[in-house]
């Protein structure tokens, strides 16, 4: 990874990378727990392959935004777990952000008219 890099470069992501970031803000976990807490906080539209997540996971560890984890004492030694780096951690903040400001574009625009934001605007 370039230590150079800014957040706002690698945006926008992937719907993929931001499930898999939003996923492990809670703590690190395996892929398997990430298949299924990706498919239930998506309400089952995102439902990625192995061969896709893992993909994914590698891209993101090479691009700094994961880290492998210390596996839990006691866990299957043939799983991997994952964990948010802090660049990860800014990099999933500047999506969110870009993503509400597109949001708000689109109620300025009355193209959302039931949608109330919920959250304070910070900047």
């Amino acid at each position: 990874m370039n230590q150079n890099i800014e957040p706002a470069e690698l945006l926008p992501l992937t719907p993929l990378s931001l499930g898999v970031l939003l996923a492990l803000a809670e703590g690190p976990c395996h892929g398997y727990a990430l298949l299924a807490e990706l498919e239930r906080q998506s309400d089952g539209r995102l439902k990625p392959g192995t061969g896709t997540l893992y993909a994914a996971l590698q891209r993101m560890i090479d691009e700094g935004l994961l880290e492998e984890a210390k596996r839990p004492a006691g866990e299957d030694a043939r799983r991997r777990y994952y964990a948010v780096t802090a660049f990860g951690r800014s990099v999933a903040r500047a999506e969110l952000k870009r993503l509400a400001d597109l949001m708000a574009a689109a109620g300025a625009r009355r193209l959302l008219p039931d949608l109330r934001i919920a959250w304070r605007r910070r900047s």
